[in-house]
């Protein structure tokens, strides 16, 4: 019998992927098993909306794994922590000594009428998430024969997926509850720019609206009344971190699975006294740490690399104190980036250039001499350059304003 530690990795998404590959890359000897309910390799959802277009194919954005042993379709649907075992599905079990949960996320459904079947089984026709490769097919087949589209939802994944939707066709509409697009990165002018650049494209945005009824005759009722004819609704509104699993095991569950900067997860009654589980850890969408719930790949990666080095061997002392948030979207006509605190406070100093012309926009959000938050829009010649700087967490030179206007580097970091 074979004496290796064994890993268990609960889901094969983006986080899973990620701490296989730098397991192993650090030199860590376990046997690591990955276990998803997909019946696929892990792949890179981020890309997902270029797959839509053709941009890329479903192999193209496959993730490396290491030496991990891969176990598509082997949804796990319980976990005994005492013993060290997960029942799988078909109701096999599979034994462990690390348990590292990365079940991610699942999309939030808003509460608008007419989204179900009669029967209260899945979406009705026409309506679509965009989570998986499956979803992005089942939506690649309907755009095909859609003239009108409406995407419910403007955050980073709506802009994203009307974006890719017009460019298959269909005149595209995004309904947007918030005062503008993407407002937990972006502040009010980045998201003015954005929006025209959208309108480049054919794609009109309803700001400061609700859906709430999907109607008999396919269109999409806004609260005030105003409906918008469609084929196609896309619902994209943000995720739900999946705890259900780790709940129901005993583990403490805040709007995530709760765990400490080891990224040990924990429960109330917890036999350690720090309240930590032995040999039980969380990364990615499914994870809350210090209150944060940050629902974005690259904090699962940065999660994912400090759980590496730690069980690997590498680094067991290795800490995740948090990440600055980042989004990102480069597609033709429309570049955007956002690093950290894009908001401005009383603490803050404020460098911004702005070309109507171009349709570009660039904002430094400075604390002292410190970069703690960044947006650069319709032209990221600079990204490299900020993102080093909010990593350094240094002070900036005299001058910082080159981090706007200097065009000699460019790098595909933070492109998650």
């Amino acid at each position: 019998m074979s004496s290796r530690r064994r890993i268990a990795v609960v889901g094969a998404g983006m986080a899973a992927a990620r701490f296989a590959e730098r397991y192993f890359a650090l030199g860590g000897r376990a046997r690591v098993t990955l276990y998803g309910s997909e019946p696929r390799a892990p792949y890179n959802r981020v890309l997902l909306a270029d797959v839509l277009t053709g941009r890329y194919d479903a192999e193209a954005i496959t993730l490396p794994v290491g030496d991990a042993e891969l176990r598509p379709g082997a949804e796990v649907v319980a976990l005994d922590l005492g013993a060290r075992l997960l029942t799988l599905a078909d109701g096999g079990t599979e034994a462990y000594d690390e348990l590292v949960l990365a079940t991610g996320a699942n999309p939030v459904l808003p509460p608008v009428r007419g989204l179900r079947r009669a029967d209260g089984r899945g979406l009705r026709e026409g309506v679509h998430a965009l989570r998986t490769l499956a979803d992005c097919a089942r939506l690649a087949e309907d755009a095909m024969d859609a003239k009108r589209a409406v995407v419910i939802g403007g955050g980073v994944l709506g802009v994203s997926a009307a974006r890719a939707l017009a460019a298959l066709g269909p005149q595209v509409e995004i309904v947007h509850q918030g005062p503008h697009l993407i407002e937990r990165q972006l502040d009010e002018e980045a998201a003015a720019a954005l929006r025209d650049a959208l309108r480049t494209l054919g794609v009109e945005v309803y700001l400061g609206n609700r859906a709430r009824a999907l109607t008999e005759a396919g269109e999409v009722e806004l609260a005030d009344g105003y409906r918008l004819s469609t084929d196609l609704t896309v619902l994209a509104c943000g995720v739900r971190p999946r705890t259900a699993l780790a709940h129901a095991a005993g583990l403490a569950v805040g709007r995530g699975v709760l765990v400490d900067d080891s990224l040990a997860a924990s429960v109330s009654d917890a036999p350690l006294p720090d309240g930590s589980v032995p040999h039980v850890f969380a990364i990615g969408d499914c994870t809350e740490h210090a209150g944060v719930v940050h629902g974005l790949a690259g904090p699962a990666w940065e999660q994912a690399d400090v759980l590496a080095a730690r069980l690997s061997g590498a680094d067991p002392e290795a800490r995740y104190t948090g990440s600055r948030p980042l989004a990102r979207l480069s597609a033709g006509p429309i570049e955007y980036a956002a690093y950290g605190e894009v908001h401005a406070d009383a603490g803050t100093d404020v460098l911004q250039l702005t070309d109507a012309t171009r349709g570009s926009y660039k904002k430094l959000v400075l604390r002292g001499e410190r970069l703690v938050g960044a947006i650069l829009l319709g032209d990221l010649a600079t990204v490299g350059d900020l993102a080093r700087a909010l990593e350094r967490d240094a002070a900036l030179p005299e001058q910082p304003l080159h981090l706007l206007t200097q065009h000699l580097f460019t790098t595909t970091h933070g492109a998650l």
